[in-house]
């Protein structure tokens, strides 16, 4: 994972580093502030008000904020005016490394913007402090960190340095991140020549071969590119061998998950995942049409009420809209969520109509179907523990990393949880590709072996929609 100092530490290493920080980071990441190293932070005044204003409410930024205002407490309490002067040391590390100071903006500094610059705002103020900051201490770096990216682009156009907040971002490229899904060289299956080294166990077929070169990890989706086209999934991995388990294929008509096939290779991966009860978290990512809630939807109704594994289906949304608002929605949770509940509804049409039976088979499943499934907020899970549930984190690109670990701390004994998004479709300020808490989450589970990944990677809506997703 990439931390802020790695970022910083290719310019101006001989000098300090002193580090302003905008309201919008703190904002971000409460923690921010342990996050340079052994280099020096600054606080404008201007950083304190807008903190300040933004400390009431129940959001999760609100939130953000008041932890930072408590840290800054804890830090500067039994300081006194010389120690804030000097700047407050900040707590060192477990290791013992050194760490740098934390300033505070303690007298007013002098109009220093140009007037090609004008205006009286919070991004103007914290120009001009990085400008006369610059200039009082030429013996160190001083570098803007912002999440605003205008605010980056103003602070170049002056000549100051800025960066990103980088430290939330998992990846380099979110073309890095893991897809789940691996191709066989035909060389490994040749040693799988001896009867020792394929047997079966309660109906499923495993084979033991020698380990491939990383990247592998456990439940990682193995496939043949030969006539054969197997398909295997890692259930164990040596230091030179690996063992695999040959998937079910639901591509055969006489495999269905209510009445849903495969249509191509990694949805057989994905319903091979999401129907393993020893597979405890599944992340299914995609562009839309590839299948994804299909899937989810078709699997958990199969255990829930063929399988009798859980109990209900519970399925969850980030709610942010496309477009304006539409404002205050009347009725129950259930129903306030509703309107953003589309997706599962045309889904549920399609599994329904699968059903045979004619009008009143499709009646009556809809109802039994309806009946097993809720639909919840985020703004009330906090505290709560779901015991036997099918748990469908819809739309989760757009979460970040604390609000995707509240969600999957909420599993109880018995719970799958299962995260469905689209990277390309990230509609939450200051999240992107790769920041975003589902990123975040397919990365640090990916070496857990109770957990699964696939990237779905073809459309299977409608030609338009494929063709509309390619050029469009």
């Amino acid at each position: 994972m990439k931390t802020q100092e790695h970022v910083m530490s290719d310019s101006q290493d001989s000098q300090e580093r002193l580090f302003i920080l905008d309201t919008n980071v703190l904002m971000h990441d409460p923690g921010a502030l342990f996050r340079f190293s052994d280099d020096h932070i600054y606080l404008p005044m201007v950083v304190l008000e807008e903190l300040d204003a933004a400390k009431k409410g129940i959001s999760e930024v609100a939130r953000n904020v008041r932890q930072v205002t408590r840290i800054l407490d804890e830090l500067i309490e039994n300081a006194d005016k010389n120690a804030i002067e000097q700047g407050i040391p900040l707590p060192s590390l477990s290791n013992g490394s050194k760490r740098g100071r934390l300033f505070f903006q303690t007298r007013p500094f002098p109009d220093a913007l140009p007037p090609t610059l004008p205006g009286n705002n919070p991004d103007s103020t914290i120009l001009g402090t990085a400008l006369q900051l610059t200039r009082t201490q030429p013996d160190r770096a001083v570098i803007l960190v912002s999440k605003d990216i205008n605010l980056r682009i103003k602070a170049h156009i002056l000549g100051i340095p800025a960066e990103d907040y980088c430290d939330d971002k998992v990846v380099d490229d979110v073309n890095l991140l893991y897809d789940g899904t691996r191709a066989f060289p035909d060389s490994v299956l040749a040693h799988q020549q001896r009867t020792e080294d394929c047997w079966t166990r309660d109906g499923r077929t495993f084979w033991r071969l020698p380990t491939l070169p990383p990247p592998l990890f456990p439940n990682h989706c193995l496939y043949t590119e030969d006539e054969r086209a197997l398909h295997f999934i890692v259930r164990e991995l040596a230091s030179d061998t690996m063992t695999v388990e040959l998937v079910r294929d639901y591509h055969n008509q006489r495999d269905t998950v209510w009445g849903i096939n495969a249509r191509n290779r990694e949805q057989n991966f994905a319903l091979n995942l999401l129907m393993d009860p020893d597979i405890d978290f599944v992340t299914l990512l995609g562009q839309a049409g590839t299948g994804k809630t299909l899937l989810a939807l078709a699997a958990g109704l199969t255990q829930i009420l063929e399988d009798r594994r859980y109990r209900e289906i519970l399925m969850t949304r980030a709610t942010v809209p496309v477009g304006e608002d539409i404002g205050f929605l009347p009725g129950t949770e259930e129903e306030k969520m509703t309107p953003w509940m589309g997706a599962l509804m045309d889904n549920l049409e399609v599994l329904t109509r699968s059903q045979v039976g004619g009008e009143w088979g499709r009646a009556a499943t809809n109802d039994l179907v309806q009946h097993r499934i809720k639909i919840g907020s985020l703004n009330f899970m906090r505290g709560r523990t779901f015991l036997n549930r099918f748990l469908i984190i819809d739309e989760a690109q757009n979460l970040t990393r604390k609000q995707m670990r509240t969600l999957i701390t909420r599993a109880g004994p018995g719970t799958k949880v299962v995260c469905l998004g689209n990277l390309a479709q990230i509609d939450t300020p200051y999240l992107s590709e790769t920041t975003s808490g589902l990123t975040y989450v397919v990365d640090r589970f990916k070496h857990w072996p109770h957990s699964g990944h696939i990237t779905l990677k073809r459309g299977e809506r409608s030609r338009l929609a494929d063709f509309a997703g390619e050029v469009l």
